[in-house]
């Protein structure tokens, strides 16, 4: 038990730079007080004392504003950042060193009694105000961008953005930090690749209306459209 106390401590002090010291990991980070109150419930459920389960996380609900299901399954070495808003469903499975921020959801899509909650892999990641919602598996090493809403299956190694949830990258190398303002961005990406192909389509015309003497048309709508591919570029040109 005392291992495992020590264990979570010290994967505060792991996941988190902002950690300068025991008693203030102890005392003031409600996300590892939420796992210490889960331990218990779920102890509870697990021995059929189902009410004492469900009032203990809903007092570990009320001080920390992290609701998390007794009847949830989380592995060792998990840490929820900040905490305010995570919802973790009764059939949720998470997996080991998996890290999760503020806002995070874990929940169902069906009324039925069954599997309705994700299962998490080792090593993932997910982002702020990211959900993922039914009975889907999320690999190992997998990172869940923030905001994103994911309902399908996601690969290990993947990285998934958007509503819904799709996969962006794949097969990179495993981390353990979600940079937010470094995911990439599908739609943007699908208008730089427009404005490419609109780009060689008007170089072509002009060439072909050079050597055919007809006049060239001043285009009205260039200064939106550099507008445009400069609000979508990324600094290194498109």
């Amino acid at each position: 038990m005392f291992n495992t106390l020590r264990e979570d401590i010290r994967t505060v002090f792991d996941k988190d730079p902002a950690a300068r010291s025991m008693p203030e990991v102890i005392f003031c980070y409600p996300g590892l007080h939420a796992v210490w109150f889960h331990r218990l419930a779920h102890f509870l459920w697990r021995h059929k004392l189902r009410f004492p389960a469900r009032f203990i996380s809903h007092i570990s609900r009320f001080l920390t504003g992290i609701e998390i299901h007794p009847g949830a399954k989380i592995g060792r070495r998990f840490f929820i950042d900040h905490g305010a808003g995570v919802v973790i469903g009764e059939t949720a499975e998470i997996g080991d060193d998996v890290l999760m921020y503020q806002g995070a959801v874990l929940g169902g899509t069906s009324l039925k009694r069954e599997k309705r909650h994700p299962t998490i892999g080792n090593n993932v990641v997910i982002g702020t105000g990211a959900i993922a919602l039914g009975a889907i598996t999320i690999g190992s090493g997998a990172r869940i961008g923030s905001g994103s809403v994911v309902v399908r299956p996601v690969p290990p190694g993947a990285t998934v953005v958007g509503i819904p949830g799709r996969v962006v990258e794949d097969g990179h190398a495993p981390l353990t930090n979600l940079e937010h303002g470094k995911l990439p961005d599908p739609v943007a990406e699908a208008i730089r690749l427009v404005l490419r192909k609109q780009d060689l389509f008007e170089q072509r015309l002009r060439k072909l209306e050079n050597s055919s003497g007809v006049a060239v048309l001043e285009n009205e709508l260039e200064e939106m459209k550099m507008r445009v591919m400069s609000e979508f570029s990324e600094g290194d040109g498109i």
